[in-house]
């Protein structure tokens, strides 16, 4: 008899996707293994008429995963790593962090085709505080507008809400064969990444071997080391959705470069960093640029920030 893997996911098309996709690297490294793909719903995906960072933010996408794989309902969660807070629950592990994809950000604007190329007071969608922040330091003229729900449904929202553009996570495009509606990719200069923004996460119980042991020819070194550095910097701010923060890990050879931001909602207060290190060092680097952006004033934009502050100005 097969021996039996459940996979925990969301229901959209993205993470079903997602979740597919790492069902298909274990059936192909072991034939014959049973995997199965349980559908749960999220309290992220329940709020759709209210930003992330009024309602509580990342953890919203992957408590309920986590709460079924603590009760054994299943196996493995698959997450899009993004949507991980930077604490993971205590009996829970990422075990496996695959090869990222692209982690950029990417404009869709069907009649503007560029950012540069948006008139003056253009109205522009996102979900994220992230991109929001540093658009508007960038382009103050612009009109931020909330917008929720899977990739399908936001992009479908330059239509029914009149907006000239969207901005959506370019690896959640390309995933889903969407690549063609990105008319600009974005520079990681215009727009750092969220924490772990192309990776995925696979997380399972603690001390699982079975599972364990099925993950680990999945784990990508070079994503993992950067992931680490990006989550260090995360844990160390302590933010999430209610902060505009971002950062952004690169490799060169035997050392590790990570760029670091925090801001103010309304862009006109932005932070910058970047440290190098050996890649040994991923955690502590992560920390060390943190700590640098608390030294220029970080501190006042984590304490004062308002999580409930409307994306329209």
């Amino acid at each position: 008899m097969s021996e039996r893997i459940r996979i925990g996911t969301r229901k959209s098309a993205l993470a079903l996707w997602q979740a597919n996709h790492v069902a298909g690297l274990l059936r192909a490294q072991e034939p014959g293994l049973e995997v199965v793909l349980v559908e749960l719903t999220t309290q992220g995906d329940k709020i759709l008429d209210r930003p992330l960072a009024s309602v509580g933010g990342k953890g919203l996408f992957v408590k309920e995963i986590e709460d079924a794989l603590l009760r054994n309902d299943v196996d493995l969660a698959v997450h899009s790593l993004k949507d991980l807070p930077a604490q993971v629950p205590p009996g829970l592990t990422i075990g496996a962090v695959p090869t990222r994809e692209d982690p950029r950000d990417a404009l869709c604007s069907p009649e503007f085709k560029t950012l540069d190329a948006l008139p003056k007071g253009a109205r522009l969608g996102t979900s994220s505080l992230r991109r929001a922040s540093q658009l508007r330091a960038v382009r103050p003229d612009l009109v931020i507008q909330s917008i929720r729900g899977n990739v399908e449904t936001r992009l479908k929202k330059i239509e029914t809400e009149k907006l000239q553009a969207v901005v959506l996570a370019y690896a959640g495009l390309k995933r889903l064969g969407l690549e063609a509606r990105a008319t600009q990719v974005l520079g990681t200069d215009v727009l750092l990444p969220a924490v772990g923004q192309g990776a995925l996460a696979l997380e399972n119980r603690i001390g699982d071997v079975r599972v364990a042991r099925r993950l680990a020819p999945l784990e990508e070194a070079a994503t993992r080391v950067c992931v680490e550095a990006e989550r260090a910097f995360l844990a160390r701010l302590q933010g999430g959705c209610q902060v505009p923060l971002a950062a952004y890990a690169e490799l060169d050879g035997a050392l590790l470069t990570l760029r670091g931001l925090v801001a103010t909602p309304d862009g006109t207060r932005v932070l910058r960093d970047a440290g190098t290190a050996p890649l040994p060092d991923a955690a502590t680097l992560g920390r060390a640029v943190a700590e640098s952006l608390l030294e220029q004033g970080a501190a006042e934009i984590l304490g004062t920030t308002d999580p409930a502050e409307p994306m329209a100005p």
